[in-house]
């Protein structure tokens, strides 16, 4: 699967009295991330809402925070897919900076959830469609 990088800035609000990134904080980065790689698929999450009453919702993050980041760091979160199945994907994520070093790596999986069932329940054919266009 293909890698999507995203760029952040670790802003003032990102970080804790020392300068340090607040460790929930990555969650959000991870979060923009993941959504934006999905906008790259064609995959708009209010739609699938609205539409077909579908949502994507965190099932299971495991995080390992290797190294601090800092207020100004110019980070890099990278994306990709790791699997996919009817009802769920796993994504690996980790960020880094220019150089490659390595901040934090998390492997997220995400279940598509029948917000009227409040079940999971298999992705739309969109989603699929969509996906099957970026695998290599």
């Amino acid at each position: 699967m293909k890698e999507f990088d995203w760029p952040i800035r670790v802003y003032y609000d990102d970080t804790d009295a020392g300068g340090v990134v607040y460790h929930a904080r990555y969650l959000a980065f991870y979060e923009h991330a993941r959504t934006e790689m999905l906008r790259q698929f064609n995959i708009n999450q209010q739609f699938l809402l609205e539409n077909h009453a579908v949502a994507f919702v965190v099932k299971k993050m495991s995080i390992d925070y290797v190294y601090p980041a800092r207020l100004d760091n110019l980070l890099i979160v990278r994306s990709e897919i790791e699997s996919i199945k009817r009802a769920s994907l796993v994504f690996r994520q980790k960020i880094i900076d220019e150089n490659g070093l390595l901040y934090s790596s998390a492997q997220v999986v995400i279940a598509c959830v029948d917000l009227n069932k409040k079940k999971p329940c298999m992705f739309p054919e969109l989603f699929i469609s969509e996906f099957n266009k970026w695998k290599i």
